[in-house]
């Protein structure tokens, strides 16, 4: 935890120790949601409720063995996986174009590749719906990796350009000054040290995908229910403690690729630190 510098002022401490208050405050304002709804998924009874008459285990079962949660679940997890692979190569390829600096309307283009992520969800879906009308893409499989993969690749290209601002591109010129080609410089010089930030960002595409349900609900067919949706459809139709427990387990699979982030951008830290 951050300290005050020993020669603070006790005004300073005081403002100091005060921020410190406030932002924890609005984190506990912003999480306290979340932990509300984390111990419903542990009620005995079938309805939301404080406080719980008993816990029980009913509704992750519920949530594991009924075939369509859990199919649900694997369609998510089929899609986000699809969408990861695709968007990291994507991201990686153009943040490795957007790298050089001679590159003309480099600005541009990075803005560009930001669109989806900077334009509301919902118009990015009607657009696609309506685009996807002419191709007979609604309600396939295609239509919805492509979908996402277009709202996770700027995270992919964000996180590896972070990562490149700080390489030695006289790395590569020194292995294409020994024979090297591009493919082998790349696989052995570039990608060993942007890896973390590889790696980070296809996490983020896995859980923009894995979370996403507005281009869901507009591109899905009534049988494509990813997880999201599902969840959507039961509070609509019939509310059920089972979706609190996919809630949590939504929750504890993001807080799983959180700390993985985290790990991962403290070792491409040290890795900068070795290579400068």
């Amino acid at each position: 935890m951050l300290k005050p510098a020993s020669y603070a002022t006790p005004v300073e401490k005081l403002l100091f120790y005060a921020g410190w208050l406030f932002t924890a405050l609005v984190l506990a304002f912003l999480i306290a949601p979340i932990l509300a709804v984390m111990p419903l998924s542990f009620n005995a009874e079938p309805y939301f409720s404080y406080p719980m008459p008993g816990l029980s285990l009913q509704w992750y079962r519920d949530f594991f063995t009924n075939e369509r949660w859990i199919g649900s679940l694997f369609l998510s997890l089929k899609l986000a996986v699809t969408v990861t692979l695709l968007a990291t190569m994507l991201g990686t390829m153009a943040a490795l174009g957007l790298a050089r600096a001679k590159l003309p309307f480099r600005t541009v283009i990075f803005g560009l590749l930001l669109l989806p992520m900077i334009v509301p969800v919902i118009i990015v879906a009607v657009a696609v719906f309506m685009f996807y009308g002419y191709l007979n893409l609604i309600g396939t499989f295609t239509g919805l990796v492509l979908a996402h993969t277009a709202l996770a690749t700027p995270f992919v290209v964000i996180t590896v350009t972070s990562t490149l601002t700080g390489f030695d591109w006289t790395l590569q010129r020194a292995a294409q000054g020994l024979g090297a080609t591009p493919a082998f410089t790349f696989q052995k010089v570039i990608l060993p040290l942007i890896i973390p930030g590889v790696v980070t960002g296809a996490l983020f595409a896995f859980v923009t995908s894995f979370d996403e349900v507005v281009v869901a609900l507009f591109l899905a067919s009534a049988e494509q229910r990813t997880l999201p949706k599902q969840m959507f459809s039961g509070i609509r139709e019939q509310i059920s403690p089972t979706i609190t427990a996919a809630a949590t387990f939504q929750v504890v699979l993001s807080i799983c690729l959180l700390v993985g982030t985290e790990l991962l951008r403290r070792r491409s830290e040290r890795l900068r630190g070795i290579s400068s």
